[in-house]
């Protein structure tokens, strides 16, 4: 494959029709709304400035972010704030298992901000959470998109012990850009963490942005790389810049290259591939819970 010879974006570049998400609405997402809100959650969705919510939402499906909003690493790509969290909220799993009952999901995607202040960096409540909503919710799918922990193997055991359906953790970028875009985070140690997932047994997922200056070789090398542990699911989509204050645009990924390269991960060894400008770690999460884990419990619930 060709590299592609990269210069910057301006912030205010117009996008390309295929990014035009559709303006949320309907009464499932508005339902899915209120409950969110009222129950004090917080939501990658909302946080990160996803262009899937309303579709999503809509769709009975979310991603609930815990331990907080605030994240103690500094991402160059993420617009989640950082800084020094306040607290630590312990009645936090039994909201977001109520709520996910409320909501009546039949798939869940829960993630977290990093909280490397903690000792075990929130792998407890982390546990905790996965426990209680499948006490409260046994029939919906719960995947999980978790930190590195510093790694910190005894706190991925702490989270794999609670058995989560899915077990995801995104790698974001090519080897040559980690320092920039995961400046706290290390190429190898993630994974190492998708590694020791898929040797404990679990369908294990991960995740890259394109368009952030990585080169076609090194897209290539790096899913190499993850698909060499057997993972099974891989996540492809457009960054897009947050502000000013994060990493520049180099370049718009057309359909028709996200499509090369679904064609591309399935053929070195992922059992699903979902590969767009406007992916992201849950998009259709759903659907990828049905195809692979026995016995899902994220068929529609009456």
């Amino acid at each position: 494959m060709e590299n592609v010879v990269n210069e910057t974006l301006p912030l205010n570049a117009r996008k390309p029709a295929w990014l035009r998400a559709k303006i949320p609405g309907g009464a499932v997402y508005q339902e899915t709304t209120s409950i969110v809100h009222e129950h004090k959650l917080h939501t990658v969705c909302e946080s990160a400035q996803c262009p899937n919510l309303g579709e999503c939402w809509s769709r009975r499906t979310a991603t609930i972010m815990i331990l907080g909003n605030i994240c103690t690493r500094s991402c160059g790509f993420c617009a989640v704030q950082t800084g020094r969290p306040t607290e630590l909220d312990r009645d936090e799993p039994h909201r977001v298992a109520e709520a996910i009952k409320l909501m009546n999901l039949r798939h869940v995607v829960i993630t977290s901000v990093a909280r490397d202040e903690l000792l075990d960096g929130g792998a407890g409540i982390w546990a905790d959470t996965i426990r209680t909503v499948r006490a409260v919710n046994p029939r919906t799918a719960i995947e999980v998109l978790i930190p590195d922990f510093k790694g910190r193997w005894q706190d991925l055991e702490t989270v794999l012990d609670a058995k989560p359906d899915i077990l995801g953790h995104n790698v974001e970028t090519v080897p040559r850009l980690h320092k920039e875009v995961r400046p706290q985070a290390k190429y190898e140690r993630s994974l190492e963490m998708l590694r020791r997932a898929k040797a404990a047994g679990f369908v294990t997922k991960s995740g890259l942005m394109l368009g952030i200056g990585e080169e076609q070789d090194e897209i290539a090398a790096t899913l190499r790389d993850i698909a060499a542990d057997k993972l099974d699911i891989l996540t492809l989509g457009q960054y897009l810049r947050p502000s000013a204050q994060h990493l520049p645009l180099y370049r718009w990924v057309t359909p028709e290259e996200f499509a090369r390269w679904k064609l591309f991960g399935l053929d070195i060894g992922f059992r699903v591939v979902e590969s767009g400008p406007l992916v992201r770690s849950s998009y259709h999460a759903d659907e990828q819970s049905d195809a692979l884990v026995p016995g899902s419990r994220s068929a529609p619930v009456a």
